[in-house]
């Protein structure tokens, strides 16, 4: 019943095919199932499709290798404008460079020159800077302001400005040397370059513009400073010029050395000026009044404005007195300064003695030419040091103090004489406390 129920479909049984296959004696037969049918149906129909495929894409072929050629051919186009548009970016970054680094160049040569210039004017101002100092104009009230260092110090040293603008163009040299334009950043995906907001331009214009101010506002400073130190210097020699001139003593313009080279050795042949600008104008401003200073105070301290007997008590004005031997009036042509037996005696300015030892009523006597028809004489030594003859320094002691000659007790006899005439000695102690502040 199974066997007839398994060849049963829907209550009929199904046929079977027998394949025959005869060869001579030989006859085989092949029973044909529905499966194998159906798996020979399949085949067929694979095969089928198969075939159908290949065959459209022979035929189709040369339109898909076209249309694939044609893509990539675009492809390589817009990859050949890009590589050329880099080309042209990379071309324009190398220019902006070069020009970059020519403008750099241009300005370091510009503002080496400058720190050249300052640095002669350094030079320049070192000797009328040492002469200022001698004669006292940064050191008085009213001169320039004192700096914490000695004078040198306001003429500046520009080692910092040039460390500075040295630093500042080393960097820009080495972001110039380096292989990576300075004014662009890498994009990783296309490797083209995205120019920054600031190039090398503008940061080389902002370093070069601060120490190009920097060295402006030395060179202002110097050039105030200098100006400071001429006037300073005229007013100084105008005091010492209005005591000299009451005094009847000859202003020296010049002084011999500038005079002698005026006027010898003349001659050579003819170069164009040197640059007239208005520093080297100043300069020579300033060489100008420092030369009229020293020839003033020059002849200034080699006359006798100083005070013989600092500290020491008057004992007898200039004038007329009572006469301490004849009771009569007389002139007393000198100062009495109260001294101690022994002690010492200096000039009151540098000269030359023309008078040394035993005078009449001045006892042991020294007198001391300082030029311009002006002497002081000091009485009444104990002792004199010196000889006729001998060149004396204001620190140099002449004599020792004493009671000799027309003399009541121990003192210091002082006189002053202009052209043989006595005159008042405290007005030239009164005009020294005025120099004061000008003269050693």
């Amino acid at each position: 019943m199974n066997s007839g129920h398994q060849h049963r479909v829907f209550g009929r049984r199904a046929q079977e095919h027998i394949l025959i296959l005869a060869s001579g004696d030989k006859v085989r037969h092949m029973t044909v199932r529905p499966w194998m049918a159906a798996l020979a149906f399949c085949f067929v129909g694979v095969f089928s499709i198969g075939y159908l495929l290949a065959t459209s894409y022979l035929v189709l072929r040369d339109d898909l290798i076209g249309a694939t050629m044609a893509r990539q051919a675009r492809m390589q186009h817009d990859y050949e404008d890009r590589i050329a548009a880099l080309r042209a970016q990379v071309d324009r970054i190398t220019s902006r460079q070069l020009l970059d680094q020519q403008v750099v160049e241009d300005k370091v040569d510009k503002l080496m020159e400058q720190q050249l210039a300052l640095t002669s004017r350094h030079g320049k101002l070192d000797n009328l800077l040492d002469r200022a100092e001698s004669s006292g104009l940064t050191e008085k009230n009213g001169a320039l302001p004192a700096p914490s260092s000695p004078v040198h110090s306001f003429a500046p040293d520009i080692k910092d400005k040039r460390a500075s603008l040295t630093g500042g163009i080393e960097a820009i040299e080495r972001q110039l040397a380096s292989g990576t334009p300075a004014d662009a950043t890498p994009d990783n995906t296309t490797l083209a370059y995205v120019p920054s907001a600031e190039t090398v331009g503008d940061r080389a214009d902002r370093i070069f513009s601060k120490v190009t101010l920097s060295l402006k506002d030395v060179e202002q400073d110097q050039r105030n400073r200098v100006e400071q130190l001429t006037s300073d210097a005229g007013h100084a020699a105008s005091a010492i010029e209005t005591v000299l001139t009451r005094f009847k003593i000859p202003v020296p313009e010049e002084t011999a050395a500038a005079r002698q080279e005026e006027e010898s050795a003349i001659g050579g042949p003819y170069l164009e000026p040197e640059s007239n600008d208005d520093f080297n104008n100043s300069l020579a401003a300033l060489d100008g009044a420092l030369t009229r200073l020293e020839a003033v105070r020059s002849t200034a301290e080699a006359l006798p404005f100083r005070n013989p007997a600092i500290g020491k008590d008057v004992t007898s004005p200039f004038g007329n007195r009572r006469d301490p031997f004849l009771g009569r009036l007389a002139l007393h042509s000198g100062i009495d300064f109260r001294f101690s037996p022994g002690e010492r005696i200096r000039p009151t300015a540098p000269g030359k003695v023309i008078a040394a030892g035993w005078t009449g009523g001045y006892g042991n006597m020294v007198e001391v030419d300082h030029g311009n028809g002006i002497s002081t004489r000091y009485g009444h030594m104990s002792e004199v040091l010196v000889k006729v003859g001998e060149t004396v320094g204001r620190n140099d002691v002449i004599g020792l103090a004493g009671s000799t000659g027309r003399s009541t007790g121990t003192h210091l006899h002082y006189e002053v004489r202009q052209n043989g005439q006595a005159v008042d000695p405290v007005y030239f102690m009164n005009a020294g406390l005025k120099l004061a502040s000008y003269i050693k």
